[in-house]
């Protein structure tokens, strides 16, 4: 009896690895991802069953396809048509990247009055709430985290003096990321006149596998369709350091002109997307043409949606593009194979390679992911800094003395395949130089790590083992 039973609980245990190793196979996820999920599963059934039930099953065909409709509807609009047809840049060298940026995406590079870098949470909050006060016609926000604290509230005050002046506000939240803005907060908002809605709800209620695992990441403030912001920064305390002596280091960066456009294309498809309309009839007032300027910038953009993965190959081509240097700043570094094969081949390649990352982040599983990559890092030549005043939430990319990159996307794999992510890629040396002096200012509160780590065994193991599931982090 007890050997029958024996027979058949190996024989259920067979038939289940295969059942859900298939099931992970046809998701057609990189290698090191698929290996990463058929451990878990095998190694803890009940537990890696659940996770992966929600986190790991990609349900984006519909979504893929609902997203699409509303592209095609806002790329169709006559002003985003003249706008491509007068496309301006003068990359040089990153031609390539230019155009690949264009092919994968459908943004196309422009012209910017103003490209300004804000060097921290402080700096970002009170340029937004000006740009704000100053918004005749319409204000879009779209936020990863937007806390119901005093930031929150600050900014929330002003959205409603802008709304019963009869300015048009949109606010766009990830329902995971700003779980805690509850009724309270948000009904005199609605109040006024405020549109609001969340990305991806993550009740059961509301979807019996809810799409948890694909957030939208970015942040993003367009007003009147000619300023816009983008970065790092949510709306929170932790990341002001006037009210808070550990607040987040991080860094925004203000746009004026054609990149606004741009931005405010990349919030309609969101809010299209999240609500199922766009806003009006027709997109008059909402992506006018703006004005020629001085700098050349290209926006950037990539979700769980788009297989091409956008900012993961512009990061890669960009690192393989340097002749002198790469600076990159990043909060989570879990790095993709290709990532790692172009930060150790710049370095062989005689590139002055820095990586600056936060000692210790809010993340320790992370932190301990980040660390398992750094001996072979350096030993390519790669020089690994740690930021120790606080904890560093920039993401950031110098590379040669007129390629930059700032946005929201973090240097890991959440960003590069799963997160709905934004950024800006700028050419010239003027903003260039702005961002590699930031790095210079951040390495004098950091350390550099050593070449030879000597690290007690369990630490090694602890290193090692986030490694394998640094793909699911």
């Amino acid at each position: 009896m007890n050997l029958s039973m024996d027979y058949f609980l190996a024989a259920a245990w067979v038939l289940y690895l295969l059942v859900l190793t298939i099931w992970v196979v046809l998701q057609k996820r990189a290698p090191e991802a698929t290996i990463g999920w058929i451990l878990m599963l095998a190694f803890v059934p009940f537990a890696g069953f659940l996770i992966f039930y929600f986190l790991g099953p990609k349900r984006l065909r519909k979504q893929q396809r609902k997203r699409l409709r509303h592209h095609a509807k806002i790329a169709s609009h006559d002003d985003l048509q003249a706008l491509k047809q007068r496309a301006h840049h003068n990359p040089g060298m990153f031609r390539q990247l230019v155009q690949m940026g264009a092919a994968t995406t459908g943004m196309y590079p422009c012209s910017a009055q103003a490209v300004d870098l804000l060097p921290s949470g402080a700096d970002t909050f009170e340029a937004i709430l000006e740009a704000v006060a100053q918004a005749q016609n319409h204000i879009h926000l779209e936020y990863y985290i937007y806390e119901p604290d005093q930031t929150g509230t600050r900014l929330r005050d002003a959205l409603i003096e802008k709304a019963r002046q009869g300015v048009q506000v949109r606010l766009l939240v990830d329902a995971l990321g700003s779980a805690r803005l509850r009724r309270c907060f948000i009904q005199p908002m609605l109040d006024a006149g405020i549109a609001f809605a969340r990305f991806h709800d993550t009740r059961l209620g509301r979807r019996w596998r809810p799409m948890t695992n694909y957030r939208t990441h970015r942040k993003i403030v367009v007003c009147d369709g000619r300023i816009a912001f983008t970065g790092g920064v949510n709306i929170t305390d932790e990341e002001d350091l006037r009210i808070r002596p550990d607040a987040y280091h991080d860094v925004h960066v203000r746009l004026v002109g054609a990149p606004a456009f741009w931005l405010q294309v990349v919030f309609l498809e969101d809010w299209a997307y999240a609500t199922g309309t766009l806003p009006g009839d027709c997109l008059n007032g909402y992506l006018p043409i703006s004005e020629t300027g001085p700098h050349n910038v290209q926006i950037w953009t990539s979700g769980p949606d788009n297989p091409h993965e956008p900012i993961h190959r512009s990061y890669v081509k960009a690192i393989s593009e340097a002749r002198q240097r790469v600076l990159l700043t990043t909060p989570y570094f879990v790095p993709t194979e290709a990532a790692m094969m172009a930060l150790t081949s710049a370095a062989l390649g005689g590139v002055d390679v820095h990586v600056l990352v936060p000692q210790r982040s809010d993340s320790l599983l992370v932190t301990l992911a980040a660390r398992s990559y750094f001996d072979e890092l350096i030993a390519a030549g790669v020089h690994i800094w740690e930021y120790s005043d606080r904890m560093l939430h920039s993401k950031t990319l110098v590379v040669d003395d007129d390629y930059s990159f700032i946005g929201t996307a973090n240097f890991d794999v959440r960003s590069f395949r799963l997160n709905y992510e934004v950024g800006v890629a700028v050419f010239g040396p003027q903003f260039n130089q702005a961002l590699a002096q930031q790095f210079e200012r951040d390495l004098k509160n950091a350390r550099a790590v050593p070449t030879l780590r000597r690290l007690p065994f369990p630490q090694r193991l602890a290193e090692a083992a986030t490694r394998v599931l640094s793909p699911m982090l």
